[in-house]
């Protein structure tokens, strides 16, 4: 059966609404990531947060990957970097094909990012 998904994201989490035939189901993931700027000038020290900072989201993005990896279908949604970095990710990945559209969005309810799965892939709404 084929699979859809529509994937809000942003740095601090995502949600991922996907349609499989008349089954609908969303879910969230929180990233952890955190980008602390801690006191101090040191560019060394700089140097180690951005790098454990962008560690922590390739992790992150790997964990939704992991999740929309079946999808026939992809659609990303969110308000800034985090959505074209996704993207990039799904790429490097091979996924590239199933990306239907990316679009920026303000923050969605679990009901909106399903909504627009819906809509970008032609299902009708719950009954």
């Amino acid at each position: 059966m084929k699979r859809e998904v529509a994937v809000w994201i942003d740095h601090k989490e995502a949600v991922i609404a996907a349609i499989e035939g008349d089954t609908e189901t969303t879910s969230r993931l929180e990233s952890k990531v955190v980008r602390g700027g801690a006191s101090g000038s040191e560019s060394g020290a700089e140097d180690q947060r951005d790098r454990r900072f962008e560690n922590h989201l390739r992790t992150y993005y790997d964990a939704v990957i992991s999740r929309i990896r079946d999808a026939e279908g992809i659609l990303v949604l969110g308000p800034g970097e985090a959505k074209h970095e996704l993207e990039k990710r799904i790429r490097e990945e091979g996924l590239g094909a199933h990306i239907v559209a990316v679009e920026t969005t303000d923050k969605l309810t679990d009901h909106q990012v399903a909504a627009k799965a819906r809509e970008r892939f032609g299902k009708p709404g719950p009954a």
